[in-house]
């Protein structure tokens, strides 16, 4: 195959996957301003509508243990078409929600099924690239599925400001329905008939106790968790913090969350550009980061606890808390991949499992200590970040 072409197929499978690990990000970010508006709607509480954040979480690490190993069984595609077809319908059942039970049950649903996109998505890049490969096409994806947190907080905020909140479900629709064509006709099955897996639940455990027993799998599985986590404690208290304690608008928000993302992006291809140029190994670059993760995390609680009401220091730590997960992220997933051996789905699975649960505990811990200062998410962020660089030291 001439080499523009074989690039332009490259472009085209990070393209798609990119598009299908954006599902998480959307589903996540896009309706964070609609939260006063859902709890004015449903005449609900603050936590109640929470909830509908933290199931999200539940049902992405659930859903990734079912779909991972699935896809060993039949191939990619399958599993990961269900999933397209569940997140469609979950979203259109958000956007009718009679109640606030209802609305939770719908995200569950929807978590389920957009998983598919994230755990299947990072069993093909295994089966195709191998450790290093794999850290800069991760990296890649970054960069597509960054966009997303940039622009759903303000479409979310444009949605709110001109229509009604159920619009943002139907927009998610919309979009998992744009994706299934795509997969169908421009991503090809990676995983051969003969590599496929025949065995039943036996075989899916045995080869879950085998990913728990690799020291190093499940290290760098955990640093990456917990990485996550931080992220996620972020995600899930940054409103409050920036919109009720610091007073900005909803708008103002949506562009310091933004901001933040093109900081992650920006990192990302410098994590690729650097794997593709330099002779450093991707586990070089995640001791570093994860060392400058730390400071700056520990930092934020500082001035948290010190500076209450100081707004800049906060974002210039949480921009850097925020950023060097793009070259955390890539590196600590290749590193746990490369121990996958046979059982890609199941590792891609685990790999999500951990890191979801993690952050729904992280974004459950946030709001149960909420306390009216942003003492809870800097407390959590740093807590994750101390974890994630002990298991780290641990991966060697």
């Amino acid at each position: 195959m001439p080499v523009s072409r074989a690039r332009k197929d490259h472009l085209k499978f990070v393209a798609i996957l990119g598009a299908l690990t954006a599902f998480a990000p959307l589903s996540i970010d896009m309706y964070l301003p609609a939260f006063p508006s859902i709890a004015t709607h449903f005449h609900a509480s603050d936590g109640a509508v929470q909830a509908t954040l933290a199931i999200y979480f539940v049902g992405l690490a659930l859903g990734q243990g079912v779909l991972g190993p699935l896809s060993d069984r039949t191939g990619r595609l399958p599993p990961l078409l269900l999933g397209i077809g569940a997140y469609v319908l979950a979203s259109i059942w958000a956007a009718n929600a009679a109640d606030i039970e209802s609305l939770v049950a719908a995200r569950l649903v929807q978590a389920l099924g957009g998983c598919a996109g994230i755990v299947i998505g990072r069993a093909m890049v295994r089966d195709l690239f191998d450790e290093r490969e794999s850290a800069q096409v991760f990296s890649m994806l970054m960069l597509v599925m960054g966009i997303a947190p940039i622009l759903a907080p303000m479409m979310g905020g444009f949605v709110i400001a001109h229509y009604d909140w159920s619009v943002i479900f139907w927009i998610l629709a919309a979009f998992g329905l744009a994706c299934a064509p795509a997969v169908m006709f421009g991503l090809g099955e990676t995983l051969p008939a003969q590599k496929r897996h025949k065995g039943g639940i036996v075989h899916v455990l045995r080869a879950y106790m085998a990913l728990f027993a690799d020291g190093p799998f499940m290290a760098f599985s955990l640093a990456n968790a917990c990485i996550s986590g931080a992220m996620f404690a972020y995600i899930t208290g940054s409103p409050f913090v920036f919109i009720e304690l610091h007073g900005l608008s909803p708008e103002h928000f949506a562009m310091v969350f933004g901001m933040n993302a093109l900081g992650l992006i920006a990192a990302s291809q410098v994590n690729a550009f650097i794997l593709r140029r330099a002779s450093i190994s991707g586990r070089t670059i995640l001791k570093v980061l994860m060392s400058i993760h730390l400071l700056a995390s520990l930092a934020l609680l500082g001035f948290s606890l010190f500076m209450p009401s100081a707004l800049a220091p906060l974002m210039i730590c949480l921009f850097i808390v925020v950023g060097s997960v793009g070259l955390i992220g890539a590196n600590a997933t290749a590193a746990a991949m490369s121990r996958a051996g046979l059982h890609i789905g199941a590792a891609a699975a685990l790999t999500g499992i951990i890191q979801f649960a993690l952050a729904a505990a992280a974004g459950g811990i946030v709001g149960a200590l909420n306390d009216g200062t942003a003492m809870p998410m800097a407390a959590t962020i740093a807590g994750l970040s101390l974890a994630g660089s002990l298991a780290r030291f641990f991966a060697r």
